[in-house]
């Protein structure tokens, strides 16, 4: 019996081995199986940029509805680029095909051309062949649903000689109610920016020939200045009695000026009573980094960037007025290959991001030069993106 026994307890035992044996092979074979697993890999998710809503009317509304857009630079407001409509066209549907949802159209009324829209009193040829080409290319904007700004831009007879006199108030006003006049009928998605970069003896930054923008004199005489075509506008009626008009504070519509232009409600246009009032500011700040002399060893970090555009929202939030920033961006006269990097597609992207953080529109400047966004290879090329610097920054 115990023979027996031993024999027995031997076989379960080499049976109970083998079984174990068997299963650590079966293991190890299944381990170095290579077949790689099923993976699902979800379909890429399109972000389509919604059309604006029609339903907009006031400042607020509007300002955070343009979203992103671009300035038809040196074009109407100079003799750099071609007014055509064809051409000009092409370029508002590149732009809008990428996601913009405005066009901020310069335009110089009075001087910079050997004919110009409005003789020296300010009174506007509405049939002038260049005006009859901005009409076209702001109807047809327009007709695509979107926004479209118009300025009185480098008016250099104003704003190198200003003195708060009545020359200069009569004449400027006479401009803006023959431009106001020319475009009543237009829907509300046209907007009016009274004049660009408030400059020369209403203050700025750069040079000695001018006094600095935050003398008392300069302050109230851009206010004065940007109240005079307001109230021209408004006082033409119909669709401008509600349309959106944008002013600028001085130092070339620097956004550090905000605060010192417009301190408070009472400061503003329409005594802060005006629902259809935006303040337009601009920077390219620093000029180290981002001017065309400037250099990307410069760049001063994406918190400092942050920062001054927090800054001017905080003011918006403070005197209930909405903001967009009408111009900003990254130029290279020399070294243009800087332009071709992260850090200035980066630099792109977190404008939008900070702006859009803060309920305000942005304006990116495109000269076709310095600070230009767009190429083509030659005259009869379709117009592509430079840099890869909107798709960057309008990417979701």
């Amino acid at each position: 019996m115990k023979t027996s026994s031993k024999q027995l307890l031997k076989q379960i035992y080499l049976s109970l081995f083998s079984l174990l044996f068997i299963a650590v092979i079966l293991i190890s074979c299944r381990k170095k199986n290579t077949t790689p697993p099923v993976v699902i890999v979800p379909p890429p998710v399109v972000y389509v940029v919604p059309p604006i809503n029609t339903s907009s009317a006031t400042a607020k509304e509007i300002i955070i509805d343009m979203g992103g857009g671009f300035n038809l630079g040196n074009t109407f407001e100079s003799n750099a680029n071609a007014t055509t409509p064809a051409i000009n066209k092409q370029i508002i549907d590149l732009y809008y095909d990428a996601g913009m949802r405005h066009v901020r159209i310069p335009v110089t009324w009075m001087e910079g051309f050997a004919s110009n829209l409005a003789d020296a009193t300010g009174n506007l040829n509405t049939t002038h062949p260049r005006l009859l080409e901005l009409k076209e290319i702001v109807d047809y904007a327009l007709s695509k649903k979107m926004y479209v700004v118009l300025n009185t831009h480098h008016e250099h007879w104003i704003k190198n000689n200003y003195d708060g006199t009545a020359a200069f108030d009569t004449k400027f006003a006479k401009l803006w109610n023959g431009i106001a006049t020319f475009f009543k009928d237009e829907p509300k998605q046209l907007l009016y920016d009274v004049i660009n970069e408030p400059e020369g003896k209403l203050g700025q930054w750069s040079g000695t020939t001018y006094p600095l923008p935050t003398g008392a004199q300069q302050l109230a005489w851009t206010r004065q200045v940007n109240k005079v075509g307001y109230d021209a506008i408004r006082a033409t009626g119909g669709n401008n009695a509600t349309r959106v008009i944008m002013v600028e504070p001085n130092g070339q519509g620097n956004q550090g000026q905000i605060e010192e232009v417009y301190p408070d409600k009472p400061s503003l246009p329409g005594a802060g009573a005006d629902a259809y009032l935006a303040i337009q500011v601009h920077t390219y700040d620093p000029w180290a980094f981002c001017g065309e002399t400037g250099s990307n060893a410069n760049f001063p970090g994406s918190t400092s960037i942050e920062n001054a555009i927090k800054k001017v929202g905080v003011h918006s939030v403070l005197i209930d007025v909405p903001v967009n920033y009408g111009e900003f961006g990254v130029g290279r006269q020399s070294n243009t290959a800087e332009r071709n990097t992260d850090i200035v597609r980066g630099f792109y992207r977190l404008f939008k991001v900070t702006c859009k953080a803060q309920k305000m529109s942005f304006t990116a400047w495109d000269d076709r030069g310095w600070f230009g966004l767009i190429t083509r290879p030659s005259g009869s090329s379709p117009y592509g993106f430079s840099n890869n610097i909107v798709p960057t920054m309008m990417a979701q």
